[in-house]
């Protein structure tokens, strides 16, 4: 009987999370029931919105209780089917597979993030990167939110992460200016590398509002903002006439409680420059996978598209690659291979 090996989460962080945390434990592969499938997992997906699965604050969805299965997305092989739709040897993108080496689905429960095919012809990893939730969100922000036209300032913050690099790359399509806010020199020359116009250190500049002003002296007329905290601040107060601003991520201020996650009220900026700041979950655009997923993998293959992916081995990595990447010490998408 083969076992299935996975990670639960032990207890709730306080603070930043660590990898005392979660634990390992091993059962017995499950068995499929009527409708669903089994799955061999061969990617996990490392993504920011799991450290609000693992707080005991209401989050705008359920999320992991201690001795539960930690929650994570991935590519798997399927295994056993008792679906019409599914067979053996499929590959599947799904959501639910968590951090564990085997994971039932039931396909047609759970919403569209349920159960979704593999593209052919691309590496199976690209449906956790660029031909998935980051190259939705990122195709989402830039068309729906953002629409910079040509000669637009556009700055990404977490420029080189899995949605920022993305973001960039499709905001110089759209012959827009692109800056870069990253936490490196390193990250910065990636960025430059795959087509931003200019960067800046967010961790080295000495006046993070100033130094942003001299890489966008016309303002700025959208912000892609994955991070929130003082990059936040910093660029609102730096926002152009009628600039944009989407709110895709919080990873500077996510282990932080709610009454320490205050800075500069924007309210008067807003009013002067009537910007518009705008939420956005991706799973609300979802209906626009086809044609998102149609765009980014037309410019992949002419070459417009380029990403970076870091990769650790092995399921027992999962927390290392799931602190590693909340910790900003990836070097783009975050994946675990098993």
């Amino acid at each position: 009987m083969k076992t299935n090996r996975g990670w639960v989460l032990d207890s709730y962080p306080e603070g930043p999370a660590r990898a005392e945390n979660f634990r390992l434990v091993e059962n017995p592969v499950p068995e499929p029931g009527p409708g669903q499938i089994l799955v061999r997992t061969l990617w996990l997906s490392m993504d920011p919105y799991m450290r609000g699965r693992i707080s005991p604050a209401k989050n705008y969805t359920a999320g992991v209780r201690p001795g539960e299965v930690m929650h994570g997305g991935g590519v798997g092989e399927i295994v056993v089917s008792n679906h019409p739709g599914w067979q053996a040897g499929d590959l599947v993108e799904s959501m639910n597979l968590g951090w564990q080496e085997y994971a039932v689905i039931a396909p047609d429960q759970g919403g569209t993030a349920a159960a979704n095919r593999v593209l052919p012809d691309t590496p199976p990893q690209a449906a956790l990167s660029w031909l998935g939730i980051p190259g939705l969100t990122a195709y989402i922000g830039l068309f729906e939110i953002g629409r910079p036209k040509p000669g637009d300032t556009v700055v990404v913050s977490a420029a080189s992460g899995a949605v920022g690099q993305i973001a960039g790359q499709i905001a110089r399509l759209m012959g827009a200016r692109v800056v870069a806010i990253a936490g490196s020199d390193d990250k910065l020359d990636y960025c430059r590398s795959i087509g931003f116009d200019a960067g800046v250190n967010y961790r080295t500049a000495p006046d993070l509002s100033a130094a942003i002003a001299e890489a966008c002296p016309e303002g700025v007329d959208f912000f892609f903002d994955n991070t929130g905290g003082p990059i936040h601040d910093a660029v609102l107060a730096n926002l152009a006439n009628f600039a944009r601003v989407a709110i895709v991520g919080r990873i500077a201020v996510i282990d932080k409680p709610a009454s320490e996650d205050i800075g500069l009220r924007s309210s008067a900026r807003l009013v002067v420059t009537r910007a518009t700041v705008q939420g956005l979950v991706v799973f609300d655009w979802w209906h626009r996978r086809d044609e998102a997923f149609a765009h980014l993998l037309k410019w992949q293959r002419q070459g417009h598209l380029q990403f970076r992916e870091d990769i650790l081995e092995g399921i027992g990595a999962a927390p290392e690659a799931f602190l590693r990447m909340m910790s900003g010490r990836n070097s783009g998408k975050q994946l675990v291979r098993l």
